[in-house]
């Protein structure tokens, strides 16, 4: 057999998986394989599995995990959760209980609250239950946490690297459903049109269930942005507002202005990235506010930023915002790199820049899905380019560090006369005496 012929045969072929997604023919199938493809990983690449429960106080130790663990309550009924990690080192122990879901299943609180039962012992009083804590991980957080540790902080072991390599292309496949965020749901497209006749109101059950889904797609985001830039990136959410009231918000600005708003920050990034889904204009509106440089004059501050923006495209808005007035000048980047003079304030020329805000709209995907052409493909899109394009380029205004002064400046500074401008009251007017003395002197007949 010729080469030739070898390699058209071998281009046909299927590579051997350590976990194949073949021959899953139903959920519950889909969601033992998935518990079975995760525990075992998780023991086999320990820094994997440490990165994973980081957040959740385990330890660093020894990993065990298990798979269809059976217990019997009181009344001998059968309980089998999917799994259970125990992690141990010396005489402590972390464990923990795992129920897996695939294809977005909802996980019944009372199924919780039987788990809570078995996770101690019949004789402890239900109180003691707050020792214990329920987690959320969505696939998406596992996939994107067996990426950073794959591809940004690296295994040291070739045969562990493998394996977590397999486990990635595992969770990415449709067919293992765990590939992360479907989409916006089926309420989306009654609720996109519902917003932008204006007749969507609060109080709409479709409404609530789509900002919390909003939730969801921007915690995805920043979830993607890691998995592409290898560092944590963090959904900027309002301080002391739990899930619900976040949700409760994001409704009522929807029905009132047809439009959603949230923030992501990228570590060491020049500020927080805005994205804004306004679905009456069925545009989404990307964002950056970059701080003004605090020293030159005003048309030097804004060649400041032109210059970072040489590459940019030109439908680019950028806004400027002035030091102690609510006037803001506008301006469309293929219109002021050429003439800087259009953001200065036009009335007053000298007033200062304080900061510059860089925005980007693109018209919204309309299907639902995570397909070519979705909301969330095109926004995914969006955030990404204008990221890559933009913001990884913008570097701050730089400071200058106050200067000691040296021992000759100094003394120079202490014995040279005050100016003009600093003198005080009366050492004006003992100036003015003495000239008037002087000025008698040279004049005697003034005093005949």
């Amino acid at each position: 057999m010729g080469n030739a012929t070898w390699e058209s045969m071998r281009e046909d072929w299927v590579s051997a998986r350590l976990l194949p997604t073949a021959g899953i023919r139903n959920q519950g199938e889909q969601e033992r394989r998935a518990a079975s493809a995760l525990l075992a990983v998780m023991s086999a690449v320990p820094d994997f599995c440490h990165g994973l429960l980081s957040g959740m106080g385990a330890l660093k130790g020894k990993i065990s995990t298990y798979t269809e663990l059976r217990f019997k309550d009181e009344e001998e009924k059968l309980h089998i959760p999917d799994g259970a990690v125990v992690v141990e080192r010396g005489k402590k122990r972390w464990s923990c209980l795992v129920e897996i879901k695939t294809n977005g299943a909802a996980l019944e609180g009372e199924q919780v609250s039987r788990y809570l039962d078995q996770s101690l012992p019949y004789s402890v009083h239900k109180s003691k239950l707050k020792g214990l804590t329920v987690y959320h991980v969505s696939w998406w957080r596992v996939l994107t946490e067996a990426i950073v540790q794959h591809r940004f902080r690296g295994i040291a072991d070739p045969d562990q690297a493998w394996i977590l390599g397999e486990l990635i292309r595992y969770l990415d496949d449709e067919k293992s459903g765990a590939s992360g965020f479907g989409g916006m749901g089926g309420e989306w497209v009654r609720v996109r049109e519902s917003a932008r006749n204006g007749t969507l109101r609060a109080s709409d059950p479709q409404a609530e269930a789509i900002a919390a889904r909003w939730e969801q797609f921007v915690e995805y985001l920043c979830l993607h942005l890691s998995q592409e830039l290898g560092v944590d990136v963090k959904h900027l959410r309002p301080r002391g507002k739990s899930p619900e009231e976040r949700v409760a918000i994001a409704t009522r600005r929807l029905a009132s202005d047809g439009a959603f708003s949230s923030s992501i920050q990228v570590p060491d990034a020049v500020g927080p990235i805005g994205i804004e889904a306004d679905l009456r204009a069925r545009l989404v509106t990307t964002s950056v506010e970059v701080p003004a440089p605090k020293e030159g004059r005003p048309k030097t501050r804004i060649n400041w930023l032109l210059r970072q923006l040489k590459d940019a495209p030109d439908d680019l808005r950028v806004d400027v915002r002035f030091n102690w007035v609510r006037a803001t000048r506008s301006e469309l980047l293929r219109d002021c790199s050429k003439s800087p003079e259009l953001l200065v304030m036009e009335d007053d020329p000298r007033r200062e820049p304080r900061t510059f805000v860089i925005a980007l709209s693109k018209p919204m995907g309309k299907k639902d899905g995570r397909k070519e052409g979705s909301f969330v493909a095109e926004t995914q899109r969006q955030v990404t380019e204008f990221y890559r394009d933009i913001v990884q380029g913008l570097v701050p205004p730089r400071t200058t560090a106050p200067r000691i002064q040296e021992e000759e400046e100094a003394t120079e500074s202490t014995t040279a006369p005050p100016p003009a401008s600093e003198k005080s009251e009366v050492m004006v007017r003992r100036e003015h005496e003495t000239n008037l003395q002087r000025l008698a002197e040279l004049m005697p007949f003034a005093s005949e």
